[in-house]
């Protein structure tokens, strides 16, 4: 399932999205009817959406923007994310959301206190000239840049600090985005601290990802300075996604008993080619292992369309039509049609299939509904216990480059 959800031909079809969302909306038992949906840039600014229940993030994802005012032709070079705040103040980004999937669902099928969010999705540094070129699309990079400088995600001196607070005060945002852009770790993806079992088992690390590399920051030892490990997305010949149950020590060298009860263990594996005939498998167990994946795959999707010399998705691409049937656990249909109409998407009525009767979800029906997370279905991990191991499905890498140990 992990090649199937990463894979950019099928992701893309009606058909795909279509099935997965319907599941998603009658596992949650959610009526079809509009709602109002918040979503927020990375400095609290909300913009306050009306939605329907079945709209695909993507579809809400162009209602945001067109509501800031952002042209077409700059939507998907921004994603929607679900996030939570941490007790110590600090932000985890839980995942991206995917096409497949309602934000409206997703946000309330999750305990706690949420928040979908709007930033940029793409890795290359490169595109920024171009969105910076219009002022809308130049105000959100500045918004998410800004944030990412407070949280420590972009690292800068005391005196590189002080000079981009001159300039955030003066409010000269070109200014302040050319200067972001030469520091360290700009346009990365930070995670939580984690494990790796890189440079040697039980690592506590520091991920970051971006500019076609995973980063990993290791304190080898107390008063030692911060030592790093950088990774190169072309060098990685394939990666998989695996989850740890029973107790289970971890390929990073601990236990899984440390993890909340109820909750399983993921890790993120990767075979890197570290020299010329040298594959080595480095393993990271963070709750935050799928993100990492879909991160890595993203990248791989923007090296092959430069590559390629494909264009960027455009709001107007979008081609949709057609029916098909969908068929539920209780042994019912529901004809899915697909139109321009965004409304129309996912289940909106309940038909019974002996007397075509249409009704709504009832609430015993919810009970025994077992509820799981998209991110869960389209995962792809395996189960590994610590009496048995299945074989782990893998993400094989298009983008992978053999080198050379002069390129080293």
């Amino acid at each position: 399932m992990l090649t199937v959800g990463q894979d950019p031909q099928l992701v893309t079809t009606d058909l795909f999205n279509g099935f997965l969302l319907s599941a998603q909306q009658e596992t949650s038992c959610e009526k079809c009817q509009e709602v109002p949906l918040d979503v927020f840039l990375m400095n609290g600014y909300k913009v306050s959406l009306n939605v329907m229940t079945t709209e695909r993030s993507d579809q809400v994802l162009e209602k945001a923007c067109d509501k800031l005012s952002l042209p077409s032709e700059y939507v998907y070079y921004f994603s929607l994310f679900l996030i939570k705040r941490e007790e110590d103040g600090d932000i985890t980004i839980l995942r991206k959301l995917q096409d497949f999937e309602s934000p409206y669902i997703s946000q309330k099928s999750i305990q706690g206190v949420h928040r979908v969010v709007l930033r940029k999705s793409y890795w290359d540094p490169g595109y920024d000239l171009e969105l910076m070129s219009n002022q809308v699309a130049l105000n959100m990079l500045y918004i998410q840049t800004v944030a990412d400088v407070e949280k420590g995600w972009v690292l800068s001196s005391k005196e590189m600090k002080q000079h981009l607070a001159s300039l955030q005060a003066r409010g000269v945002k070109k200014e302040y985005l050319d200067v972001a852009r030469t520091l360290k770790y700009y346009g990365f993806l930070q995670f939580r601290p984690c494990v790796c079992d890189y440079p040697h088992p039980g690592s506590r690390v520091l991920v970051s990802i971006g500019n076609r590399e995973l980063n990993l920051r290791v304190k080898l030892a107390e008063g030692q300075d911060m030592r790093e490990g950088c990774f190169k997305v072309t060098r990685m010949r394939c990666w998989r996604i695996t989850t740890l149950h029973n107790n289970a020590e971890t390929s990073t060298g601990e236990s899984s008993s440390s993890v909340s009860p109820g909750q399983a263990q993921l890790e993120l594996s990767f075979e890197y080619l570290m020299s010329k005939d040298k594959l080595q498998w480095i393993t990271i167990a963070s709750e935050q292992a799928i993100l990492m994946s879909v991160c890595l795959q993203a990248m791989v999707d923007e090296l092959l369309l430069k590559k390629t010399g494909m264009k960027r998705k455009q709001p107007g691409d979008r081609v949709r039509k057609g029916s098909w049937s969908y068929m539920k656990r209780d042994g019912s249909s529901q004809l899915i049609s697909v139109s321009q109409s965004s409304s129309t998407d996912g289940i909106c009525s309940k038909v019974n299939s002996t007397n075509g009767e249409v009704k709504s979800p009832s609430k015993t029906e919810s009970s025994t509904s077992s509820m799981r997370r998209l991110s869960e279905k389209l995962s792809g991990v395996s189960l590994k216990s610590s009496s048995k191991q299945i074989p782990h499905p893998f993400v094989e890498n298009d983008a992978f480059e053999g080198i050379g140990d002069e390129d080293l």
